[in-house]
């Protein structure tokens, strides 16, 4: 792809309750460093006033606005695929889509979530052992981190949600592409997480917009991992109810940096650097 001097770059993110982002930070320091005129705008449903039904029309105003492309998060990332005309091999795979390229009138959909959780699982816990896994939330961040687990070797992943017929759902297609024997829905958290090395969270809650703790703290234990994606605030309750009894514990920082770091390359065609998107997240977070 070939860029004028300035090329310029207009980005969204579309989501409910994310006034806490951060990534509008991140991508605009990352444009600025490579000399892009670079906007990224917050599409907050709840600042709006509207519910998930406007996703269509505000897919469209995006279009018609001349949006570069869109991040996507809760409650979308599964929601918008059959508002898509295109979809990468990943995100067919997965059936969620975090990363919207709007290109001549084609809306092409991207999953950098799963790749982002990777690379800050091996940075962050690399020795972790995974013999047995459990994944509490079964929605599209969920079928993205549940691949990015099995694919860094997870013997065995253990899927619950709420809804059952979900983690049922997202089982059954890990079990395709993985083995039948790698991924089961479980209906009992406490006992799943019990028979488990470590327990990946995958849920809103713990945001500030959704704060608590997704499970009881007495369910954890010194031994188990517990690894979280959600960032805003970086040290969510169930964190530090990890922390308080001596678990080794994963922030959602780094998966946040490293979606972005991959988003990044999709939006623009220019190679991002990694280590100066973590420092600035680095410090967005201390100030």
């Amino acid at each position: 792809m070939t860029y004028d001097k300035h090329p310029s770059f207009l980005i969204g993110l579309i989501g409910a309750g994310i006034q806490a982002s951060k990534s509008p930070a991140m991508h605009e320091q990352e444009g600025a460093a490579h000399g892009f005129r670079y906007w990224y705008r917050l599409v907050d449903i709840d600042v709006l006033g509207v519910g998930p039904e406007a996703l269509p029309q505000l897919l469209s105003a995006a279009e018609l606005m001349g949006f570069t492309g869109l991040n996507i998060t809760h409650p979308f990332k599964q929601a918008v695929i059959p508002h898509l005309t295109e979809l990468s091999d990943d995100a067919r795979a997965l059936g969620a889509v975090n990363t919207v390229l709007l290109r001549a009138g084609k809306r092409i959909g991207h999953n950098t979530d799963w790749s982002g959780f990777a690379a800050s699982f091996q940075r962050g816990l690399p020795d972790a052992p995974r013999d047995r896994v459990t994944l509490l939330g079964a929605g599209g961040a969920g079928a993205a981190v549940a691949h990015a687990i099995l694919t860094l070797g997870a013997e065995h992943l253990a899927v619950f949600d709420v809804e059952s017929e979900r983690a049922r759902k997202l089982a059954a297609n890990l079990a395709v592409r993985f083995g039948a024997a790698r991924a089961t829905a479980v209906a009992d958290l406490r006992a799943s997480i019990q028979q488990s090395q470590g327990l990946v969270h995958a849920t809103p809650t713990g945001m500030k917009a959704h704060p608590g703790l997704p499970l009881p703290a007495d369910w954890l234990r010194p031994d188990l991992w517990v690894a979280e994606i959600v960032y805003f605030p970086l040290e969510t309750e169930l964190l530090r109810a990890a922390r308080r009894i001596g678990c080794r514990t994963l922030d959602g920082g780094g998966m946040a940096v490293f979606q972005a770091v991959d988003a990044f390359r999709l939006f623009t065609g220019a190679e991002p650097d990694p280590q100066r998107m973590l420092d600035h997240f680095a410090a967005l977070i201390a100030a």
